[in-house]
């Protein structure tokens, strides 16, 4: 299978195994990212979910497999079966319900983008590169990921990256806000997100993912949520810990 899914403790890994393609994304892969997002997300261990190429070092994502939407592209049913695997995989991969790290190592261009993107911290080593590219095959970028990235980098480099198919290096991507960190591993970041409480992580990412759908204000959802947190077993422990001097170990 060219995507899988591996688990160590509270890390869950989501593993890219194509890399003679550059690892890109075939019609198989796209409809199998978001059953595996979904088992991860239901495993009561797992509090973070990396995204990364199985062979270190690899590019991240090439995008989606052009030889395969060439030898399809005069099939309009096929045509609107890999659309509507794309953005589902988008789609699903955005709105997980823990925590997300897309970790690249090399190129990570076109559909690799967007599935980076969809991760909600990107961690880059010093050689990998960002691109989108399909002003250079005549081709339109969906309009999910196109969000994820206006949200990203906001409107204008958005439009330069878009309009152009540059690549960026990892320097300029991380200075326009497409990447967060640079790093040679994100086990640093891994680290502390997984000694914190999964429970807040959870609550907090789902406010996040409605401030940027448009919400502005609470509602009776939210509000409940809040107010919960301090009957929950984390508040519990981690206010021992605070008055006890301690690290919280949270379940």
């Amino acid at each position: 299978m060219s995507l899988r899914l591996t688990r160590e403790g509270a890390v869950a890994r989501l593993l890219i195994d194509r890399a003679d393609k550059r690892n890109a994304f075939d019609m198989q892969m796209w409809e199998a990212l978001p059953v595996l997002v979904a088992e991860a997300v239901a495993d009561p261990a797992a509090k973070v979910l990396e995204v990364r190429a199985a062979e270190p070092g690899t590019a991240f994502c090439a995008g989606a497999d052009i030889r395969e939407l060439l030898a399809n592209k005069d099939d309009a049913a096929w045509r609107a079966a890999n659309q509507a695997a794309i953005n589902r995989a988008q789609y699903e991969l955005a709105r997980a319900d823990i925590p997300t790290i897309a970790f690249v190592e090399g190129d990570c261009v076109g559909g690799g983008c967007g599935i980076a993107m969809a991760c909600d911290i990107r961690v880059a080593t010093p050689a990998a590169r960002f691109g989108i590219t399909p002003a250079k095959l005549g081709l339109v970028y969906p309009l999910h990921d196109v969000k994820l990235l206006v949200d990203l980098v906001g409107p204008g480099q958005a439009k330069r990256m878009l309009y152009t198919g540059e690549l960026l290096g990892a320097e300029e991507a991380q200075r326009i806000g497409l990447v967060e960190i640079i790093a040679d591993s994100p086990e640093a970041l891994t680290a502390q997100i997984t000694a914190a409480s999964g429970s807040s992580a959870r609550a907090i990412k789902g406010f996040v993912r409605r401030a940027l759908d448009g919400q502005v204000a609470d509602d009776a959802a939210t509000l409940a949520t809040f107010a919960a947190a301090f009957t929950g077993a984390d508040f519990a422990e981690g206010t021992a810990a605070f008055v006890e001097k301690r690290k919280p170990e949270f379940g």
